[in-house]
């Protein structure tokens, strides 16, 4: 009698025939529930939370422009700093992160020195929100170090480090050096300036900015010699981009509009001054160099063409008219009888054209 298939081996064989290199049944049976969960967790779906309660304000491609910006000005520090206070660095933007401005608050120390800084629109009225920049005090103080004829050693502070007087005073002079490199770094998108406002040792006491307000945090890594890593934190307020990011939408539409706005009639009236040589041919003719090393003052040059021939007219070395030699006011003159094209057709030039080119 023939063997009968239960179901469970039915579906065995469908199974089988789907998949044409099964695993051994041994080692799924030996591999039991542990291989299935790491299956689970490889299969799981990853997705990005959003909040609907404080939605973003930026598109990608802002802050693309903002990524841009400020890896420019990563490279500009980078060379000022090993320029200006002869110490190796190398520095690089970690994330550029639309947040609200209480993560910039509470991600720094109460003893945290924050410089805030104006920025400056040209013809913008507005009182604009300044922009808020910390940079680790191990850095600072090695730079200060650096200033003062100090070694190559990395001068490690640890976090709620506290400025004397002096250091506060060249602080601020470390301090103006990045401040400047920001309208470098914004230079391609916007011309910007910026100048330090004031300093505040308690970041929680700045209200400028509401705590659930947009801001954008740009985080810079400070890597000192290879031994030390610092940071510089740098917050862009709400405000402020949407002031910057209007201008530099309205100066791409407007270059939009140069570029597909017909401008032929104010382009000729700008250039309808401009002045052209023109230079008429009588006629080409091939010498040897012993013929032309001979030749002196009353020898006749035979240009193999008849002087009623027509003459070509270069305008700036370029063929444009054909036309007749002749004299005007005692003067030797070309008169203009047509034009050459490109595709070496010829049309005859008006009398209108004529006048209004000044030759007759």
């Amino acid at each position: 009698m023939a063997d009968v298939l239960s179901q469970s081996q039915i579906d065995a064989l469908l199974k089988s025939m789907q998949n044409p290199s099964p695993e051994p049944a041994a080692s799924t049976a030996s591999s039991g529930p542990v291989e299935e969960k790491k299956k689970a967790e490889t299969e799981q779906v990853k997705y990005s939370k959003y909040d609907f309660y404080s939605p973003r304000k930026f598109t990608k491609d802002k802050m693309k422009i903002l990524s841009s910006v400020f890896e420019n000005y990563a490279r500009i520090i980078t060379s000022q700093v090993n320029g200006v206070f002869r110490v190796m660095t190398d520095i690089t933007v970690m994330e550029v992160q639309e947040r609200r401005y209480y993560e910039y608050v509470n991600s720094l120390n109460e003893n945290d020195m924050v410089t805030l800084v104006d920025a400056i629109i040209p013809d913008n009225t507005k009182n604009l929100v300044p922009l808020m920049m910390y940079v680790t005090p191990g850095m600072v103080i090695t730079l200060i170090e650096r200033m003062l004829g100090g070694g190559e050693e990395v001068v490690k502070v640890k976090d709620g480090y506290r400025y004397s007087d002096v250091e506060i005073a060249l602080y601020k002079r470390v301090l103006s050096y990045l401040i400047q490199a920001l309208k470098d770094g914004f230079s391609n998108y916007i011309n910007m300036d910026f100048k330090a406002q004031r300093m505040e040792d308690n970041p929680s006491m700045i209200q400028d900015v509401g705590l659930d307000e947009t801001v954008v945090i740009v985080h810079l890594n400070v890597d000192v010699t290879g031994l030390a890593v610092e940071r510089i934190k740098i917050c862009l307020p709400g405000t402020l981009l949407e002031n910057i990011f209007q201008v530099i939408d309205s100066r791409k539409h407007l270059a939009r509009g140069y570029a597909f706005e017909d401008n032929k009639e104010t382009i000729l009236d700008n250039i309808r001054q401009s002045q052209l040589s023109i230079t008429g041919q009588l006629g080409t003719v091939f010498l040897d160099l012993s013929d032309i090393y001979h030749l002196k003052v009353g020898d006749v040059i035979d240009m193999s063409k008849g002087k009623d021939k027509d003459v070509k007219l270069y305008v700036e070395k370029q063929p444009w008219f054909m036309g007749k030699m002749g004299v005007y006011k005692k003067n030797v003159a070309v008169r203009i009888n047509r034009r050459l094209y490109p595709e070496e057709e010829e049309e005859p030039v008006s009398e209108e054209n004529l006048s209004q080119a000044g030759v007759s």
